[in-house]
């Protein structure tokens, strides 16, 4: 599946009506909120359709996942928008992460925590904003690529040190802007599960967190309880670096623009797990025969010359590097 999919679902107490266009959309919240009303209704549809008291409009089928039986049950479902309802605790484990892989479905899953093995983007974390009898998904974190706190060219924030996510390309680059530039100090938090760790360690230092936001979303919540009582913390989570590569113009193709603009009706779910995936393939695929070839692993050298540099970092709107 892919592309952007309405869902418009009401009975005669409540109406909901949003969009999803990522393989994996979290709606979170506590108790009362309308997201187990929300699942209800669907089954309740699914099951008796015009029988129901429910009315839904949404161009692909949508449905329940539940209980003991889910393995079985979702063997079954091909093309569909699958929600699941908080409680499902097989969504918490490896078994689910992997059997949905590959699917090409939508998954909805309603949960009060983060859930590690999957990598959802906090583009896509929700809360259900009830207005009367009216109920839509609010965006949770809804900065513009997640620029936390705020960023602006008016205040742009000057690092002391960067934690980086991992060890690959991204943190590669990160390193030599750093080592450029007052002999900055960039860290590799080997892993998005490590970087709230590494941030406890730094909070005395004015820090800048890098990391992937397209499968970020399971650390978010508790990351942004430091960053509320540290203000010298800045969260910033482009798609990913490879994103921000392509974003830069330093890479000449002509469908690009397009694809950057509406990457959700290029990336089929059951081809790529997270969109940094996706942005990661079409990095290598557009740069295979050029001296701009990427590897994700070992960065060329060559993304590190200072003109095709400076164009990366431009990219990344209020942060500045040079002191």
């Amino acid at each position: 599946m892919r592309g952007t999919h309405r869902i418009s679902l009401q009975n005669k107490r409540i109406r909901y009506d949003f969009e999803i266009k990522r393989n994996i959309t979290v709606i979170r919240g506590d108790s009362a909120t309308g997201k187990t009303a929300l699942v209800d209704m669907i089954r309740e549809h699914y099951e008796n359709g015009t029988a129901s008291a429910v009315e839904l409009t949404c161009d692909k089928e949508c449905t329940v996942l539940e209980g003991r039986t889910w393995a079985g049950q979702l063997s079954m479902m091909k093309d569909s928008i699958v929600f699941i309802d908080e409680g499902n605790e097989f969504v918490l484990s490896d078994d689910f992460a992997s059997a949905i892989r590959n699917t090409d479905n939508y998954y909805v899953i309603v949960t009060r925590e983060g859930i590690p093995s999957l990598p959802y983007s906090v583009e896509e974390i929700y809360g259900i904003r009830d207005s009367g009898k009216y109920g839509t998904l609010k965006r949770t974190y809804n900065e513009f690529y997640h620029l936390y706190p705020t960023i602006d060219n008016r205040h742009a924030v000057r690092p002391e040190n960067v934690i980086a996510e991992d060890s690959n390309a991204g943190y590669q680059f990160l390193q030599d802007v750093c080592e450029k530039n007052g002999g900055m100090t960039c860290i590799s938090a080997h892993g998005k599960s490590n970087i709230f760790s590494a941030v406890i360690r730094h909070l005395s230092e004015k820090v800048l967190v890098v990391a992937d936001g397209a499968a970020f979303g399971s650390e978010m919540e508790k990351l942004m309880r430091v960053i509320k009582n540290y203000p010298n913390v800045t969260l910033y989570l482009p798609e990913s670096f490879e994103w921000l590569i392509l974003r830069s113009g330093v890479i000449e193709d002509s469908g690009l623009g397009e694809i950057l603009k509406n990457p959700e009706n290029y990336i089929e779910s059951g081809d790529y797990f997270s969109w940094e995936r996706y942005f990661t393939s079409q990095l290598i695929r557009i740069t295979r025969d050029s001296y701009l070839r990427y590897a994700k692993r070992k960065l060329n050298p060559a993304y590190l010359q200072g003109k095709i540099s400076d164009r990366i970092l431009a990219v990344m709107h209020g942060i500045k590097f040079k002191r």
